[in-house]
This record gives structure tokens, C-alpha cells and sequence, in this order.
């Protein structure tokens, strides 16, 4: 049985591997392996989107297609029969909750206003007006999953209040359904996105939900960018009348002339959220573990598409 992975690292990251498995490093993420009918199990690059599920149709034999990336929207409707699609659910929590952590405490503590002044050599910043604070901030999570668990629990020290929602209720856990969204948003000072891309999902954030947040709120994306209507994004923000922290955009990249870029009151990161050096070995770890499934017969985890 072949695998076949994007990054030479991956090589001693997956760990030992059961005989009959050979690992082969694409050169090229674009461009098939040797030996394709051999090809029983696939990683694509990290964030591949449209041109590598076109290489779905030239492995005759592929059987799991294993994501390194949490979200499967660019995968979930393409996906031949027969083949098992797995996301890398947990891989990204530390990295991605470190990212709203900190642009959460960068917008409220108005670092990018201190950065613009440090640049002109500036000492004071705007009369040495007093900057907002996190603690005592009540904070709404949309997307009770693994990320957004790993966010409240890293914003716990904080001393901020929570409230969580997911799809569906939970009440037995505290968690509240999408459906409250009308009524949760009002009282929130900061709303963290976190919600996979699908037609449910799709423009959750709109007009309405934008227009429901209290003045002063800050919303933080960590989703996906389709998930966020952005005209209305834009008309709201340009307001002034909430900020924003956005690692995602549509579309991505953002055009050089969206108005998005220069607005003083949102903090933009290039989809970098789950970009860090320890990326690598956590992801090639889940692969070893579902390579060694695979060959073995057993279950896989984090199944997004069930091909058997």
C-alpha cells in the first residue's frame, strides 16, 4: 500500500508504519505520484482547495483521503465513491486558539494604533486615551467544537464570562443552539467564529447579526470567509460602530482594493491562524495513527465522508 504526502518531514513524523506501506513525498503538490494505481491513501497539501481535488479523479485506488486542515468544505461534495474523507480535527486547536487569544488582546489593548505610532516615532498615542481591557468581558463562542473549547480555555485566566453555541443545543453542557443567535449577540462584547463552512453556515454572518451585536462589540473570524457576508461586513465596519479581527476573507486573498485594508478598527491576518512551526509534527502524528488504522482494518477518526 502507498501513501502519499506533501512534506519530506513527514517521512519521520508518522512513526513507524506497518510492512507494506511505502511513503512517497510529492515534489510537485500538483502533480501525481509514480506509480498511481498504488495509491491508497492520501494527504494533500495544508489548505489545498479546487486544483488538488481535481487529482482525485486519477487514483484509481485511492481509498482515504486524510485532510490537514480542519475544514473539509472545499472537499466534502467532490469526493469519488468509495473513498473516506478524515479532517484534521484537534491538530489545529492550540494554534488557532492562540490566534484568537491574541488578536482578541491586540484589538482591545490597540496595539496596531501603538505599532502606527511607533512607526512615526510617536510617543503619545491619541492624548494617551486609556485602551479597553479583556478582563471582565463576556464572550460569545459560535462553534462548540474542539477550537472553541480550546479558546475558553485559554481565555478562562481572563476572568471573562462565556457563552457557547453550536448547532444544535447542549444543554446538559451549557451549550446554546444557533438559533438564539438574535437573542445571545446583544449581550456579548466579543463574538469568536469558529463554525465550519457549509450551506448551513454559509453568510451566518449578515446584516442582521452584525446589526444585533452591542456598540463597541468586537468580532473576531477564525472560520472561513464565506461564512461572513462581507458587503455587510464592510458596511457595518465602516460605521465604526464595532472592530473586527479577521484571519479569513472573501475572497482570499483580499483584493488590494477592498476597503477592509485601511479601516482603523480591524486587525487583518493573511489565513495564518493554524500556520505555526509545531503544525507539522502534530499533523504527521494523526496521520501515523490513521495509516496505522487503515492497515490494520480498524475504524478511522474524524471521518467527514464514511466511503465504506
Amino acid at each position: 500500500m502507498k501513501v502519499w504526502i506533501p512534506h519530506q518531514a513527514g517521512l519521520h513524523l508518522v512513526g513507524g508504519l506497518p510492512e507494506g506501506v511505502t511513503v512517497e513525498v510529492a515534489e510537485h503538490p500538483d502533480r501525481l505520484p509514480s506509480g498511481v494505481a498504488d495509491v491508497r491513501f492520501w494527504v494533500p497539501p495544508f489548505l489545498s482547495g479546487s486544483d488538488a481535488t481535481a487529482l482525485l479523479r486519477e487514483l484509481p485506488d485511492l481509498a482515504v483521503v486524510q485532510l490537514l486542515s480542519a475544514g473539509a468544505d472545499a472537499w466534502v461534495d467532490r469526493m469519488p465513491e468509495g473513498v473516506t474523507l478524515c479532517d484534521a480535527r484537534g491538530v489545529h486547536d492550540p494554534s488557532t486558539a492562540e490566534w484568537v487569544v491574541t488578536a482578541i488582546l491586540t484589538q482591545l489593548r490597540a496595539f496596531p494604533a501603538f505599532v502606527r505610532a511607533q512607526a512615526q516615532r510617536r510617543w503619545a498615542f491619541e492624548g494617551n486615551t486609556p485602551t479597553d481591557e479583556l478582563s471582565g468581558k463576556r464572550v460569545l463562542i459560535v462553534g462548540a467544537g474542539s477550537i472553541g473549547t480550546a479558546v475558553r480555555d485559554r481565555l478562562a485566566p481572563f476572568e471573562v464570562s462565556f457563552t457557547l453555541v453550536a448547532r444544535t443545543a447542549r444543554p446538559e453542557q451549557g451549550v446554546h443552539a444557533v438559533a438564539e443567535l438574535p437573542r445571545l449577540l446583544p449581550e456579548a462584547d466579543v463574538v469568536v467564529v469558529l463554525v465550519p463552512l457549509t450551506d448551513q453556515t454559509r453568510g451566518l454572518i449578515d446584516k442582521e447579526f452584525l446589526a444585533a451585536m452591542p456598540d463597541g462589540a468586537l468580532l473576531v473570524n477564525a472560520a472561513r470567509g464565506p461564512v461572513a457576508r462581507t458587503e455587510a461586513l464592510v458596511a457595518e465596519l465602516a460605521s465604526g460602530r464595532i472592530s473586527a479581527a479577521l484571519d479569513v476573507t472573501d475572497p482570499e486573498p483580499l483584493p488590494a482594493d477592498s476597503p477592509l485594508w485601511t479601516m482603523p478598527n480591524v486587525l487583518l491576518t493573511p489565513h495564518v491562524a493554524g500556520s505555526v512551526r509545531g503544525l507539522l509534527p502534530r499533523a504527521y502524528r494523526l496521520v501515523g495513527e490513521q495509516v496505522r488504522r487503515f492497515a490494520a482494518g480498524e475504524p478511522l477518526i474524524n471521518t467527514v465522508v464514511d466511503g465504506y
